[in-house]
């Protein structure tokens, strides 16, 4: 099993940065993820792929869900005081991606999760509905808004339509 887990590790890696839109809680998401993986034992009627990817998401939900704790115990004012917070980024990719990723972000989590495992992973719609516990019509019927809704942001502004 170990072996599979590796094989799997570069498309674990993508799926979440995919999830988290930076290559740093990508790398900690992966970790966490392959952790689990390896700590716990699959289920005998699991297919390892489905399995690790459910993992890892199920992780990041995890995570989204302490980072909410912890900011909402950041901004109490006692919590603050004298406490300097960094909120600049560095902008080192080109203006393409910029785009595609500030598309993929305005989707809704649902979507963007679905639009990554069919499209970035290639992933079947049957693998991503046992994936995400939903049923075949609901994943196809996310992934046409997903479509949808990127190649209207990405679409030049001379071509867009308003509405």
């Amino acid at each position: 099993m170990r072996q599979e887990i590796t094989e799997l590790v570069p498309r674990l890696r993508r799926f979440a940065y995919s999830l988290t839109g930076s290559m740093p809680d990508a790398d900690d998401l992966l970790q966490n993820t392959v952790e689990r993986l390896l700590a716990r034992d699959m289920p005998e009627d699991a297919d390892l792929t489905r399995w690790a990817f459910r993992v890892c998401r199920n992780v990041w939900i995890d995570e989204c869900r302490a980072r909410k704790v912890r900011r909402e115990a950041a901004e109490q004012p006692e919590l603050t005081d004298g406490q300097v917070v960094d909120g600049e980024r560095q902008t080192t990719r080109k203006i393409e991606w910029n785009r595609v990723y500030a598309a993929m972000a305005r989707l809704p989590e649902d979507q963007r999760q679905i639009i990554s495992l069919v499209a970035i992973q290639g992933l079947s719609y049957q693998a991503v509905a046992e994936i995400l516990s939903v049923p075949k019509g609901t994943v196809m019927s996310r992934l046409a808004r997903a479509r949808s809704a990127l190649s209207a942001a990405l679409a030049p502004a001379s071509m867009r339509t308003e509405s």
